[in-house]
């Protein structure tokens, strides 16, 4: 019985131990699958993941190139547009003309002195070192004429134009060059009229340049057929020749027709310059893309450049017609200009007049239109991307140094052009609007075009979409809206208003989001980098460029402009939105967060030296060494030696432009102890004050006039800049207007503000026969480059007394 149950006993545990073996394996081969499971669903995800980050990757390199997908603020252009088609669209040549198409022909002139062509060389660009007397439009109403002086003496050569409207093509034009010359033996003039294409927008355009019988003709989809006919009608014209030729660009147009000059022997003229064939074109099937004739001439002498298309209702101005027509419109214009600016009524003389009218006329008549696409880039692009290709209808700041469109100088361009042309004014800014990217980011320089990136330094092409530039456009936006109201409530105003709007939204947020600081309501311009050669690294974004910042860049600065430009900026889409019915919540509750006074004071106030700062990591022990290079062939080189370890702490050593901006963006209350302070500071001769308007920088401060680099010299630090100085003038006049107890001593500093600013202008352009970018602290002489008629010409605003 026992053993019965024993091998009862031993036979169940001999099953079970096979269940036991059995159950063994199939535990092992399920955890093998439950392995095998979990590393395909680790490697799944793996692999999802990346996919999610390749994907996000491409996703974030893009958009720095993405429009934002809102609608375009601009709804017609080009021959949409007929009365704005043809203009002096091309501020960089002396004189030429286009019209607002990607594909426009151009049309330009060229000059030299026969005697003197080995040292003078031909005049086509406006270049600094022509050193020309003065130039510049004396009229121009930026739509129907203009009328302009180049002093290149011995010779005085005024260039005009009128526009014939009528017709599917944009309508006619003529241009006069008249050539007059001082002494009585003044040598012959070699004058060159152009017609040329663009060559980097490609082929297959079906646009065709050609000479007939001594005329320019033409062809493009959007012109049809047309013709330029070159009529003298007083004068000489000794000899002429053309050519017909094939240019890499339009940047090289000088160049090309150098080429084309062979010596001949010519009956009665002796050796002489004349065009020749294009060898390019007769070895090669490259097109006619430019067409050049060239005129010996003598003085005084007078052509009329007159282009036609076939369907001509009205025939273009010429001749005894066109001085009649001529002598009308300027009479209009000082009319209107007078009934814009009441600058008679004030008291000023038929000089100073004339100043500003050219003032004007250079803003409008320097305005340019360009196309192509800018070079950007992210910290998710390796490489430099190109952006969309857009069209640009621009002032620019300089015809000779900086012929293309700068974001925040065009703010305060618009702040004069929307006195003259409300219309006019809008167009620009819907042009800027529409260039904005999904990210709500705008390149702060536009380079678009063969023409402009020829005159751009190879390291300031690139735009990085971290860099900012102050929102200066927004605020014109919002003074013309605020200064006009009745203007929003029309039908058309208050559409292209309304389109702006989400895309001045997008820009604002972009601001709020990528400028913000490491504290609340702190911000900081992005973009400075110490390379070790510059005593104080620039801060190209914020407009002030070398303006002393803190001496070591960190992520713990803060920038008291930048906040001030934030508290404006909200400001300025409360006023739009109100404008439009919008909810305007969030920007009012933006506007008194950073109107604050106490947190302001808190962030930026120094008690010590009474003034407002800038935050960072700051000595102001830096100075210039010569150091020996490790290469020997490259020799010394000056670099900065820091003898005081840098501390964080308010930058108070640099008192400046920089400290005013709680006054300039009237972020101050009128009854502020802080305004009176300012206010008090900005009378010292010793620091900002000067008989010429408001220094960039204190005499006190250790880098006034102080070189930045072994080849910088000093650029915003003390020089008078007129930007600034007006947005002084006119915080200036707020404070004088709205009570408290600094109104009275806010009116007196404005008024000998204003009139010392106003007469050193006026008198240097007497003296010179410029505008100039900024002027000397020291004796109000104008330097920089010149003609700037960008923002230099809101001299006209302020000899109105309007802001």
């Amino acid at each position: 019985m026992v053993k019965h149950r024993k091998t009862v006993q031993y036979k169940h545990a001999n099953n079970e131990s096979s269940s036991s073996s059995g159950a063994s394996d199939t535990s092992i081969a399920g955890r093998a699958f439950h392995l095998l499971s979990v590393w395909k669903t680790g490697a799944g995800f793996i692999c999802l993941a990346i996919a999610v980050y390749v994907g996000t990757l491409g996703y974030l390199e893009t958009r720095v190139n993405t429009p934002l997908d809102e609608e375009k603020v601009v709804q017609e252009t080009g021959l949409s547009v007929p009365e704005r088609y043809w203009g002096t669209y091309r501020p960089g040549v002396y004189f030429g003309m286009k019209c607002r198409e990607p594909r426009s022909p151009v049309f330009g002139m060229m000059w030299y002195e026969l005697a003197a062509a080995a040292h003078k060389g031909i005049r086509h660009l406006c270049e600094q070192n022509d050193n020309l007397p003065t130039y510049g439009w004396l009229r121009h109403d930026g739509l129907n004429f203009g009328e302009q002086l180049i002093s290149d003496p011995p010779h005085q050569i005024h260039t005009s134009f009128i526009k014939t409207p009528g017709g599917e093509h944009g309508g006619h034009w003529t241009a006069r060059i008249n050539i007059t010359a001082t002494g009585k033996s003044a040598p012959p003039l070699v004058l060159i009229w152009y017609a040329a294409l663009d060559e980097s927008l490609g082929s297959g355009s079906h646009s065709r340049l050609w000479a007939e019988r001594g005329t320019l003709m033409g062809h493009t989809p959007a012109l049809g057929r047309f013709r330029v006919h070159l009529v003298p009608h007083s004068g000489i014209l000794i000899h002429s020749s053309l050519s017909e030729a094939h240019s890499a660009g339009l940047h090289l147009l000088k160049e090309k027709f150098y080429s084309l000059l062979r010596i001949e022997d010519q009956p009665y003229l002796g050796r002489l310059a004349v065009l020749g064939p294009d060898e390019e074109i007769a070895d090669s099937d490259k097109e006619v893309n430019f067409v050049p004739i060239q005129m010996l001439v003598e003085t005084p002498f007078v052509l009329d450049v007159v282009y036609t298309t076939e369907d001509l209702p009205t025939p273009p101005v010429r001749g005894d017609e066109y001085t009649k027509t001529m002598e009308k419109l300027k009479m209009g214009y000082d009319e209107e200009f007078e009934r814009i600016f009441n600058l008679e009524k004030k008291g000023y003389s038929a000089q100073d007049i004339s100043i500003a009218r050219a003032a004007l006329s250079n803003m409008v008549g320097g305005m340019g239109y360009f196309y192509g696409a800018s070079r950007v880039q992210s910290k998710y692009t390796r490489e430099p991307v190109p952006y969309w290709r857009a069209a640009l209808h621009t002032a620019v700041p300089s015809r000779s140094f900086f012929p293309r469109g700068f974001l925040w100088d065009e703010g305060f361009h618009l702040l004069l052009v929307s006195w003259w042309s409300a219309d006019l004014a809008l167009d620009v800014a819907a042009h800027w609007l529409d260039l904005i990217n999904v990210e709500g980011w705008i390149p702060r320089e536009q380079i678009l075009g063969v023409e402009a990136l020829a005159r751009v330094p190879k390291e300031f092409v690139v735009q990085h979409n971290s860099a900012a530039n102050p929102p200066m456009l927004l605020l014109s936006l919002a003074r013309l809206v605020r200064s006009r109201p009745h203007l929003f409530t029309e039908t058309p105003y208050r559409q292209t208003l309304d389109r702006m709007f989400p895309r001045l939204q997008a820009w604002y947020q972009w601001f709020l989001t990528t400028q913000k600081g490491d504290e609340p309501t702190t911000y900081r311009w992005r973009g400075r980098e110490d390379d070790g050669f510059q005593l104080n690294p620039k801060t190209l974004t914020s407009g002030l460029d070398d303006y002393p910042r803190a001496s070591h860049p960190s992520s713990i600065e803060r920038h008291v402009d930048l906040r001030c430009w934030m508290y404006a900026a909200a400001d300025a889409m409360a006023v739009i939105a109100r404008a439009l019915d919008r909810d305007t919540d969030k920007f009012e509750d933006m506007k008194e967060q950073l109107g604050n006074e106490d947190l302001l004071n808190e962030l930026h106030w120094s008690p010590h030296t009474q003034t407002y700062a800038d935050y960072g990591l700051h000595t102001d022990g830096v100075r210039f060494v010569r150091q020996q290079a490790r290469d020997p062939q490259e020799g010394a080189r000056v670099v900065r030696s820091v003898t005081i370890a840098p501390q964080p702490r308010l930058v108070t050593s640099a008192f400046g432009y920089v400290s005013l901006f709680p006054m300039l963006m009237k972020v101050l209350k009128p009854e502020s102890d802080k305004l009176g302070n300012i206010l008090e500071m900005l009378d010292k001769p010793d620091l900002l004050w000067s008989p010429y308007g408001l220094r960039s920088l204190s005499k006190l401060s250790p880098l006034y006039m102080k070189r930045n680099t072994e080849h910088d010299p000093p650029y915003w630090r003390g020089q008078v800049w007129i930007n600034i100085n007006y947005l002084a003038i006119s915080a200036l006049h707020h404070y004088s207007v709205s009570g408290g107890p600094h109104a009275a001593r806010a009116k007196s500093l404005h008024q000998r503000l204003r009139d010392n600013v106003v007469s050193n202008i006026l008198s240097e352009y007497k003296r010179t026969g410029y505008l100039w970018e900024q002027y000397s602290g020291e004796d109000g002489k104008g330097s920089g480059c010149r003609p700037f008629t960008g923002w230099t010409a809101l001299v006209v605003l302020l000899m109105a007394d309007e802001y």
